[in-house]
């Protein structure tokens, strides 16, 4: 099967010599964007953004232009953006591409929104772990500043410019934007309470966006062939197109630039991605957005790859990660997995994350290892309900959305393979044989 021919605007570049140099990025066009929106208004910037429907591209999917225009314009505080690159959400790995290949696009992206939102200062959170992208964004910021693209003038506009690279140390909560700002500040990474949103109180109290990297590498697209351009590239509430990470049981996982109407089907099994399952294997089921995406079953996989359409199906885009899971899979196992991650990652901050989250996976340890209680289902379902109820996504009991993040999959997955955890119970074994958890260590 195959979707419909569509120019990669992200991704078109990969795989080309020197692809991350300036000196390639310009003779591909590059920063010819900004010299239009440098002759542009800010506030015309802002609304262009809007007209394109770009999305943010980290998870929540919220119009980028709207996010923007929440920024006071008269506040006698600095502005700053902070670029999201603490791309820690298991299934999720194309942040890294773009720092890796491309990153002037990134970066061009950042200077068209620090003139339209008057930001003179933006700082790039990079994921500790990602050496060798913070190394490769470094070199391309130091291109742009000696090219005249950052500092005291950007491209001969009078308008000062610094950008700067910030590792962090690894911390899965510092994705959340206001995690990242006290990060930023020197803190401890812990989500802030909201309101006061950061577009009006963020890093040093003071006004602040926080963009994701494939965000703001899309935005030079919308000016160098315009918002309507953009726009028609996807649907009607989410213009563009977006990177998508495939992993798992997929005879060719890796990073793919899909349009918006591309399905799950699609990406499995398209020759232009997956190109199938190994043989004699089925799909069970498929998280689309990440592990924090609610699962799908098999029978649920013709749906495009988009914001509103997965919403339909109460899940989300997220991020992008895409994980297939075949039919050896043992959901359970799989479940637990999940939330031995989350709990791991919860800062404990918030009672219902600090004691949920571990309480989940004993209790998800105890079913798959031929413990489990016919109670423990009911029991599992009310402690889940607990830091989130479900459906619909969005009303978690916590300050940030990590409290919804282990709490979703163990809504999904026991709504979609209730029996095959009543299955662990009543047999008293995991009818999937042994735990191959010996190479990773302890996941209990």
């Amino acid at each position: 099967m195959a979707t419909t021919a569509f120019e990669p605007i992200i991704s078109g570049a990969w795989g080309q010599p020197k692809s991350w140099t300036l000196d390639h990025y310009r003779k591909r066009g590059g920063y010819e964007a900004l010299k239009k929106a440098l002759d542009m208004a800010p506030a015309a910037i802002i609304d262009e953004v809007k007209k394109s429907n770009l999305r943010g591209r980290g998870g929540a999917g919220f119009p980028t232009g709207l996010k923007w225009s929440f920024v006071p314009k008269d506040s006698p505080k600095p502005k700053y953006l902070a670029v999201n690159a603490d791309e820690s959400e298991p299934g999720t790995f194309k942040d890294r591409y773009i720092l890796e290949l491309d990153p002037h696009m990134m970066l061009e992206g950042i200077a068209i929104a620090s003139y339209a939102l008057g930001v003179h200062t933006c700082y790039i959170y990079i994921r500790g772990e990602f050496k060798f992208p913070a190394q490769r964004t470094q070199e391309a910021i130091n291109e742009a500043y000696k090219a005249g693209i950052f500092g005291k003038t950007v491209l001969g506009k009078d308008f000062h410019l610094d950008c700067y690279v910030v590792r962090g140390a690894g911390a899965y909560i510092c994705g959340e934007e206001t995690a990242l700002l006290e990060s930023l500040e020197g803190k401890k990474g812990w989500p802030r309470l909201k309101p006061p949103f950061p577009a009006v109180v963020g890093l040093f109290g003071s006004p602040t966006v926080v963009n994701n990297v494939e965000t703001l590498a899309s935005v030079p697209h919308v000016f160098s062939r315009g918002s309507d351009w953009y726009a028609k590239l996807g649907t009607d509430k989410s213009g563009g197109t977006r990177l998508v990470c495939l992993s798992g049981t997929v005879n060719r996982p890796g990073v793919y630039e899909v349009d918006m109407g591309t399905t799950i089907t699609q990406l499995i099994f398209d020759d232009k991605y997956g190109r199938g399952m190994p043989a004699g294997r089925k799909v069970k089921a498929v998280i689309p957005g990440g592990s924090s995406a609610p699962v799908l079953g098999a029978d649920e996989l013709d749906v495009a790859l988009e914001f509103e359409a997965l919403k339909v199906k109460q899940t989300m885009a997220g991020s992008g990660g895409v994980i297939v899971m075949d039919d050896s899979s043992c959901m359970v196992r799989c479940l637990w997995r999940v939330a031995r991650f989350y709990a791991e990652e919860s800062c404990g901050q918030c009672t219902p994350c600090r004691e949920g989250t571990p309480w989940q996976t004993r209790l998800l340890r105890k079913i798959e290892e031929g413990r489990g209680e016919p109670s423990d289902l009911e029991l599992l379902s009310n402690v889940a309900s607990s830091i989130a109820p479900y459906p619909p996504i969005g009303l978690g009991n916590t300050i940030c959305a990590l409290g919804d993040a282990a709490a979703l999959p163990t809504h999904s997955f026991l709504m979609r393979y209730r029996a095959e955890f009543e299955a662990h119970i009543h047999e008293k074994r995991c009818p999937f044989g042994d735990k191959p958890w010996g190479a990773f260590g302890d996941w209990s």
